[in-house]
């Protein structure tokens, strides 16, 4: 054989050997049915519709938590939310309990120990300066970092300033400061965030396109300005309302939608980027949320429906507030215009990255890779159940069996469990404990030994607290 021949050999097996990239695109409260690929009728999601057609689809994908810092704590760590260290939003009354420790051991930290090049562009949530530090980015695995620490300061799209590390990078913008943390509204709005953000990940991919990396872009958009909200009674910050400029509707409206397709827009550019690149077949993209809708910036949910057939939405335990749209694009490798049922959640991505990677996962995780689902190879192994809890107003936990049996408790630990057969009633709006007796004790059971015990997120209960909500249909 030539040498010539047997390098080309070399180089295909190379080629073929290569640990993927990893890019894991997170939006903030962007709903089930928020996307055209999933059901939206008013906003329009070019980009990721086609991003779904070229790629799998995951009609019942979970989110971690159905709020933002606990979810993100799923995210990192592969721990269900009875086992990851953050439960919940503690906000800077005791920011310790909201920050990741040293010892934990993130999908960053693994990553980067197997060789890649790690980044977390966006909002963090789970670790800040002061009595957080445990939990800053680079203590938790990446090796750069562009953002928000904290959640609140997140809330304003057009802040005074952004952490570099742990540097604070002046912005132009002019910002009235309200609320815990002073992150406030702006009025010089020069810069938007995530503008920025999308920048700073195409050049973090421009940079590293010779060695495995991985991303993880960490979008603010949708979530609502809350204290604009308050103030001004319109939470959609975006520098322009897009195609929805002339629609006769509500500024909150008119900027929801538009918040939706600008961060379209963004997906659109970093695929185009991977093929100028020659990096598609190289890269795996996710795109998911980390929660279900809001109603935070004043819009009107009846004109988007963006839980579609849920019930429920951002802080609720029904499917409302957890499942969310997942799409994985990896152009030669997943099937293009495929769809699925498997069931999984946020914390598989742990198991899932580690398997692409090359290396066995740590054996305490909650984390069931689907790479055998997202490859088409292998036998994909399954949850038998799932887990969530809520600790705002009132303690209230939620538990899936076999993708089809919901429960949830609420009101004390003792209280019965109020059972939901997914399978024909989507929306959660039949209590079906009484006919399937033995299905609710297995969950109540479940329920009782799911969660190991924090001093930070120890169980308030409240009767009667959670009823409502998790029945309401938004």
């Amino acid at each position: 054989m030539s040498r010539l021949l047997l390098l080309l050999c070399a180089l295909a097996v190379s080629a073929a050997d290569r640990r993927p990239n990893v890019i894991y695109i997170l939006a903030d409260d962007l709903g089930y049915a928020d996307l055209g690929c999933y059901g939206q009728k008013v906003i329009v999601t070019p980009e990721l519709d086609r991003m779904a057609k070229e790629g799998l689809k995951f009609t019942q994908f979970y989110a971690g938590a159905t709020v933002c810092a606990p979810s993100r704590s799923v995210l990192m760590t592969g721990l269900h939310h009875g086992h990851t260290r953050v439960r919940g939003n503690a906000g800077q009354k005791n920011a310790a309990a909201q920050a990741l420790k040293s010892g934990d051991l993130t999908v960053a930290k693994f990553l980067q120990s197997a060789g890649y090049k790690t980044a977390l562009i966006g909002k963090w949530g789970l670790g800040d300066v002061g009595a957080a530090e445990s939990g800053l980015p680079r203590k938790q695995g990446f090796d750069e970092f562009y953002g928000f620490l904290n959640q609140h300061h997140a809330h304003n799209h057009f802040p005074d300033y952004l952490w570099r590390n742990e540097t604070k990078e002046a912005l132009p913008n002019v910002v009235t400061p309200v609320g815990e943390h002073g992150g406030g509204y702006a009025t010089k709005m020069e810069k938007f965030a995530d503008d920025l953000f999308a920048e700073e990940s195409l050049r973090f991919v421009e940079r590293n396109k010779d060695r495995p990396f991985f991303l993880y872009w960490s979008m603010i958009v949708p979530h609502a300005n809350n204290e604009r909200s308050v103030a001004l009674g319109d939470g959609a910050d975006v520098p322009d309302y897009g195609p929805y400029a002339e629609a006769d509707w509500p500024k909150p409206d008119k900027g929801q939608a538009a918040m939706i397709t600008r961060l379209d827009g963004y997906v659109g550019r970093m695929l185009a980027k991977l093929k100028e690149l020659g990096l598609e077949k190289d890269t795996l993209v996710v795109f998911t949320s980390d929660n279900g809708p809001h109603d935070e910036a004043r819009h009107d949910l009846t004109r988007f429906n963006p839980s579609g057939p849920f019930s429920g939405i951002k802080r609720s335990l029904t499917d409302g507030g957890i499942r969310v749209p997942f799409i994985a694009w990896w152009p030669g490798r997943i099937a293009a215009g495929s769809e699925t049922g498997h069931v999984a959640y946020a914390g598989d991505f742990f198991a899932t990255a580690a398997q692409l990677a090359g290396q066995p996962a740590p054996a305490d995780l909650d984390s069931v890779s689907f790479a055998p689902t997202l490859l088409g190879e292998g036998l994909q192994a399954r949850h038998e159940y799932l887990y969530w809890e809520f600790h705002e107003g009132g303690f209230r936990q939620a538990a899936l069996l076999d993708g089809r049996w919901k429960g949830i408790r609420s009101g004390g630990p003792d209280r019965r469990v109020r059972l939901h057969d997914l399978r024909n009633d989507v929306a959660e709006q039949k209590d079906v404990a009484a006919e399937h007796p033995e299905i609710a004790r297995r969950l109540g059971e479940y329920l009782s030994t799911a969660r190991t015990e924090s001093p930070d997120w120890t169980p308030v209960w409240q009767a009667g607290v959670g009823k409502k909500q998790a029945t309401k249909k938004k």
